[in-house]
């Protein structure tokens, strides 16, 4: 096998803890679940998966290969990603700050629209950056055959998961915002969880000092 089932556990495992820490995809797609409904968080869940497979697809032609030859891109993107997710942190944790889960009024987006935000949130999402760049070609086994493919197989099983546990979060959106909206203070500890989960993974990125390893 090209790819060993812990290494595929190991990316499915970092894929979940990512995915359940509120970052602007879940952001995304419970704000519009809740204010129109699971199918326009269904039809935006698909743009965002179109973000995945486009990410690992250019992971998997050597993007990695790039950042490790100029790593001063690799530094920057990586940076510019925990600056943002400390922005989201700060939003969790400001007065007057609210849960992801908190209702709100949205204008009702046509299914292009749906479709083309979730594709774009995705796409300019850091952690789905860092994901493919950093994190994917620490399972790489040179041992095993082509690293480009190996990193197509893993790459799938992230996305996998990804997207299963974003259609549940849509599904059940709706109910944990009603749960919440009744609990003021659980959701002002869900907020208060939230940023600091956000914040963690913010430092975390900024002074991890691992370098991308090249796909090929």
């Amino acid at each position: 096998m090209l790819v060993s089932s812990e290494a595929l556990l190991g990316i499915a495992l970092v894929e979940l803890g990512l995915v359940i820490v509120p970052g602007p995809n879940m952001i995304y797609l419970i704000s519009r679940s809740i204010a129109q409904g699971r199918r326009a968080g269904l039809i935006s869940l698909a743009g965002v998966g179109l973000g995945f497979l486009t990410y690992l697809l250019a992971a998997s032609a050597g993007l990695a290969t790039l950042f490790a030859l100029v790593p001063e891109i690799y530094v920057a993107l990586k940076l510019a990603g925990a600056a943002y997710l400390l922005w989201l942190a700060w939003q969790a944790f400001r007065p007057g700050g609210t849960s992801v889960f908190a209702t709100q009024e949205l204008e009702p987006d046509r299914p292009r629209k749906l479709f083309g935000m979730g594709l774009l949130t995705c796409l300019l999402n850091p952690k789905i950056a860092i994901l493919y760049i950093s994190l994917l070609p620490q399972f790489l086994d040179p041992s095993r055959g082509h690293l480009g493919l190996q990193s197509l197989i893993l790459g799938l099983g992230q996305l996998t998961v990804g997207v299963v546990m974003n259609a549940v979060f849509v599904i059940t959106a709706g109910s944990v915002a009603v749960f919440l909206s009744r609990r003021p203070t659980w959701m002002r500890i869900h907020r208060y969880l939230t940023g600091t989960a956000l914040a963690v993974f913010a430092i975390r990125l900024a002074t991890d000092r691992a370098r991308p390893l090249p796909t090929h």
